[in-house]
């Protein structure tokens, strides 16, 4: 079959590799029919998150199952589905309590309570590094799924592809964002980065009932899809993260907003300095925007973490933290526990997904896709792909 595979930092190849095979009696093999390149996927095209070995990525993608395990119980040859992008067992403590990004028995080999920078991680993810299970990604024709009968979803026939596409990760995410806010309606919600999942978070800020959202971001022309895709208040980061939250205590009475979303992660934008301490301090990235949104947060606010973040950083202000009573959330988003209640929107027409799709890319342009994602050339916000082109 063909996949993008990548090959080391700045690296993906439209490559020939091995179909997949059943390995357990729970697993099927899915024709992929759509998948996407996700902001996270970008880490490790970076570099950021290490990958010593050739690997299919890409963890949004949905298609027809083309063979099932013997112990899969709900699902037969034909179904059409879209599948979360954690891999979890379904039985575990952690997936037990509704946190299937820590599933026991996914990740075996690099599995662990410390969650350390390169040992003890958390459950598997599809096409998500070696230190993630080294399970080969949906950026491919075929890929095979495990656990087959508690992570895909049979969507409904009436339903385009692109308008279920975003319940494998970046809506789940987006929501999770909101949901950790403790939002139930009248907020002010402020998103760091109108990327994809910036974007679906403010969709979900509305669905929430929200009062006021606001998102953020250092380059106009995302601002302006934000702007027509969910109706945000827009914010551009021009001069520095004080005039970003000195305008946001403006448009919230002097307090701050009540829930800060980090939608970018280690890697944003940077200048020389930013980089310059990075280096000092032996750090990947920055945490300028986590720090932006601890202090955009109104006292007892809640900030919630949906960028990556693999490291460990010096200078966290923990002072901050503690003075003005933040609750501070983040991690892998528990896609399973809310992708019922999300297909169930879009099924109402209670939220429209697919209208932050930039870019319908052939899989065989994949290198193309992923350079114009990566550099936010073209106007790109967010890379569909078509397996089969």
């Amino acid at each position: 079959m063909k996949a993008a595979v990548i090959h080391g930092p700045g690296s993906v190849q439209y490559d020939t590799v091995d179909d997949p095979k059943l390995k357990e009696q729970d697993d099927i093999i899915l024709k992929v029919t759509s998948t996407a390149i996700c902001g996270s996927d970008l880490h490790i095209y970076s570099g950021g998150l290490p990958q010593p070995r050739p690997m299919v990525l890409g963890h949004e993608f949905m298609g027809i199952v083309e063979e099932v395990g013997a112990r899969v119980n709900h699902l037969k040859r034909g179904d059409r589905v879209v599948v979360p992008f954690p891999i979890a067992c379904g039985n575990c403590f952690f997936c037990n309590h509704d946190v299937p990004g820590n599933c026991e028995h996914s990740n075996p080999e690099h599995y662990g309570p410390e969650g350390g920078i390169l040992t003890e991680k958390g459950g598997a993810l599809f096409g998500y590094t070696d230190l993630y299970g080294g399970y080969d990604g949906g950026q491919s024709q075929y890929v095979r799924v495990p656990y087959a009968n508690y992570g895909p979803r049979i969507v409904p026939e009436n339903l385009t592809d692109e308008q279920v596409l975003f319940l494998t990760d970046i809506f789940p995410t987006g929501y999770t964002g909101v949901d950790w806010g403790e939002v139930k309606g009248g907020e002010t919600i402020a998103i760091f980065g109108s990327g994809p999942v910036g974007l679906m978070a403010a969709k979900s800020a509305w669905l929430r009932g929200a009062a006021q959202v606001i998102i953020v971001d250092t380059l106009q022309y995302r601002l302006d899809k934000a702007k027509v895709t969910t109706g945000a208040t827009t914010i551009l980061w021009e001069d520095g993260a004080k005039d970003v939250v000195e305008q946001i205590r403006a448009l919230t009475q002097g307090r701050g907003a009540d829930v800060c979303i980090d939608a970018v992660g280690f890697e944003p934008d940077r200048n020389f300095a930013d980089r310059l301490k990075a280096t000092i301090n032996f750090e990947k990235g920055s945490t300028k925007v986590l720090e932006a949104c601890m202090s955009a947060v109104r006292r007892s606010g809640i900030v919630s973490v949906l960028g990556v973040y693999p490291v460990n950083y010096d200078n966290f202000p923990l002072g901050q933290f503690f003075d003005k009573g933040i609750i501070l959330k983040g991690g892998q988003a528990p896609a399973h526990k809310h992708i019922d209640k999300l297909l169930e929107y879009v099924v109402q027409g209670k939220v429209k997904l697919d209208d932050i799709i930039t870019h319908r890319i052939p899989l065989s342009e994949i290198s193309h896709a992923y350079d114009i994602f990566k550099k936010k050339e073209d106007g790109c916000v967010k890379v569909v792909l078509d397996p089969w082109q």
